[in-house]
């Protein structure tokens, strides 16, 4: 009896002694697996900082035309201080470098700048089209922690900048929309201001409306008068198609309306501004929409294209999904209906 209570006893033990072997065994494992991971990880990391980048790869020709697959030399010809922190500047390619082609530079379009000191390129929006001598204008902000933004706002005139592009932001097609609205933050009105030129140019067959929102945080930062003063002309010109309404955080030191005799609306760009821009647009008396207000506004031929900072494009239009791809709606935007197909984040 005594024998086999000691058998009994032993076959526990040997079991709890393979089942703590098996436990740490599986610890182990476990372990393992995880430094394995932590350490495909930092490599990972390590790759994506370390590792050259399409802007380190991308070689520098001067002797064939401009492309994406190639910086080209440019000259800096005209830098103009438009506030604190921002500037417009032209640069100038060789035309002999300008590349074929009437749809390369139709709206939307953009080039990559790249800062020669550190490698990195930085997407940047033309405010125009390139003109016959080659010609490209942008106004640019110089951010506290944006490396390209800063070496681009220190250039002086003469100095040489590397260019690689046009490449396609968004298409513009005639008749696509019956309504735009256009919402913009800051040095995010580049993008649009190229668009209007092009639809309100004297050969554009557009027949919609077309309303742009602007925000600022203080009046001193709206667009310099380079750029208002044609988007004002377009609105004259082209009442039934074009209005446009600006916005600051903050009069600031102005105490009041904008020092630029232009009428400026104090707070932030929401959900009553654009409800109210999308109103404004309308052919149908005012009243009928307070009884259409369970209409499915999905099925309606409106577009939203927003620029700004990630902040306000959050807010508007939801942020941006994963290597700056559109994500899904958010924000204002959908809580008002719109779908995906209906709003573009530049």
């Amino acid at each position: 009896m005594l024998k086999s209570r000691f058998q009994v006893l032993a076959k526990h033990a040997g079991l709890r002694a393979r089942g703590l072997t098996t436990i740490n065994t599986r610890r182990s494992l476990q372990r393992a697996t995880t430094t394995l991971l932590l350490g495909g990880a930092s490599a990972a990391v390590a790759a994506y900082l370390l590792l050259p980048d399409i802007s380190r790869g991308a070689p520098t020709r001067d002797n064939i035309p401009l492309s994406p697959s190639h910086f080209t030399p440019a000259k800096l010809v005209s830098s103009t201080i438009t506030s604190s922190g921002t500037k417009i500047l032209t640069v100038a390619i060789p035309p002999e470098l300008l590349p074929k082609g009437s749809d390369l530079f139709a709206p939307i379009w953009s080039v990559f700048i790249k800062d020669d000191d550190i490698q990195v390129e930085r997407p940047y929006t033309p405010l125009d089209r390139v003109d016959e001598n080659g010609n490209m204008k942008f106004w640019i902000k110089r951010y506290q922690h944006g490396e390209v933004s800063r070496w681009l706002y220190s250039k002086q005139v003469g100095d040489t900048i590397e260019i690689r592009g046009p490449l396609k932001t968004w298409s513009w097609k005639d008749g696509a929309w019956d309504e735009i609205i256009l919402i913009s933050g800051g040095t995010g009105i580049t993008p649009f201001y190229q668009l209007l030129g092009t639809v309100f140019s004297s050969n554009s067959s557009f027949q919609g409306r077309i309303t742009l929102l602007h925000s600022s945080r203080t009046p001193s930062e709206l667009p310099p008068r380079d750029i208002l003063d044609p988007l004002l002309k377009f609105a004259q010109h082209n009442p039934e198609k074009f209005r446009l309404k600006f916005f600051v955080d903050s009069f600031g030191e102005t105490k009041g309306q904008s020092s630029l005799d232009l009428e400026v609306h104090k707070g932030r760009i929401g959900k009553d501004s654009i409800c109210g821009a999308l109103h404004s647009t309308s052919r149908a008396p005012w009243w009928r929409s307070l009884f259409s207000q369970d209409s499915d506004v999905s099925d309606r031929k409106i577009l939203f294209l927003v620029c700004g900072p990630e902040q306000m494009v959050e807010a508007i239009a939801g942020p941006y999904g994963r290597n700056y791809s559109q994500g899904p709606v958010g924000g204002v935007l959908r809580s008002l209906g719109y779908k995906s197909r209906q709003v573009w984040k530049l």
